[in-house]
């Protein structure tokens, strides 16, 4: 695997990472911004994680897909689809169901996994050693 691949793995990671920590602070914030200021409190009612979903899961399922592909650790995937299991149980199902409460506690969760799995698959494709290019 060359050095470009591994450097591009890196990115997508890093910016899966970025997106489980919007999810949450999202998540955690919009309570607070809501209750504090009534004009912002309009927008509360927005379904945002269903747009953030269009990008989380692609850039996550190609993260862990080339970081897989270097170091197969089944562990990051079994994290990477439990993260994104409740990701989308939380946006869709729960949401619908059981309230905004419960939406975001899956919501929290699951960017806590994944952020978690993101740090892993990086760190696990970063310290591999360097193998040849097969063709």
């Amino acid at each position: 695997m060359d050095n470009s691949q591994t450097q591009g793995n890196a990115v997508l990671d890093r910016a899966a990472v970025a997106l489980s920590g919007l999810c949450l602070l999202h998540c955690l914030a919009l309570p607070f911004i809501v209750g504090a200021l009534p004009l912002v409190g309009q927008f509360g009612n927005t379904h945002f994680h269903l747009q953030m979903l269009l990008v989380v899961v692609p850039v996550s399922l190609l993260a862990l897909a080339l970081g897989y592909r270097r170091h197969a650790s089944i562990a990051v995937l079994w994290g990477g689809a439990a993260g994104l299991v409740l990701l989308l149980a939380g946006a869709t199902v729960v949401h619908d169901h059981l309230g905004p409460v419960a939406d975001r506690l899956f919501t929290v969760i699951a960017a806590l996994i994944l952020a978690v799995t993101h740090f892993y698959n990086n760190r696990l494709s970063r310290h591999l050693p360097r193998q040849p290019v097969v063709r």
